[in-house]
């Protein structure tokens, strides 16, 4: 996955609080390999529901969600459907752990603002993209021309920053590693297994 620091692109809000993993992918198109992609499964039955879905009016990398965003089962696959279709980054008042961590392996920004700034926002998009900026270093982005403050921990920004996910964030210390390993079993030679 490729890193980035800056995003310029449109929002577009989805104003649905506890929008849940399984409505971001449906369970019946997980047997798809990940390969083909999933942006096309992206709150599939929802777009179904809504020819005029914000979804399929527009391209939009930047989404501003109710409160509870991505929580349900572990499903990786619901952020590979919105990394798939597009998306960057979410803006809403919470997210599911287990979601915001898989997004940030993937690339994809979860930023957590406060309840009457997503409300505002869903209010001033009113169904209609806006134009979008995100800067991860500064923590700040301007959506429908409001200035933003969120805040993110210092090793998902680096993660996100890096394209990193977990194995790449810890080979990183691989030096630290061998050293350590090289001392521990210098130390306690028992404890190294038997080739």
């Amino acid at each position: 996955m490729s890193g980035w620091q800056t995003l310029t692109g449109s929002a577009i809000a989805l104003p649905e609080a506890n929008i849940d993993t399984d409505q971001l992918i449906p369970a019946r198109f997980m047997s798809q390999p990940r390969s083909a992609g999933y942006g096309g499964f992206l709150l599939y039955d929802a777009r179904q529901a809504n020819p005029d879905h914000p979804l399929d009016r527009y391209a939009a990398k930047v989404l501003v969600a109710g409160r509870n965003f991505g929580s349900g089962s572990s499903r990786e696959a619901a952020v590979y459907a919105l990394v798939d279709y597009g998306i960057r980054a979410v803006f809403a008042p919470s997210f599911g752990d287990i979601f915001a961590g898989n997004a940030v392996n993937n690339g994809l920004l979860t930023a957590q603002i406060d309840d009457d700034v997503a409300a505002f926002l869903v209010a001033t998009m009113a169904g209609n993209a806006a134009a979008a900026q995100i800067d991860l270093g500064t923590g700040r982005a301007t959506i429908a021309g409001q200035d933003i403050g969120f805040d993110l921990d210092p090793v998902r920004r680096q993660k996100l920053i890096n394209g990193w996910d977990d194995i790449d964030m810890t080979a990183q210390y691989s030096d630290q590693i061998t050293t350590f390993r090289a001392a521990h079993f210098a130390a306690h030679p028992w404890a190294m297994p038997a080739t």
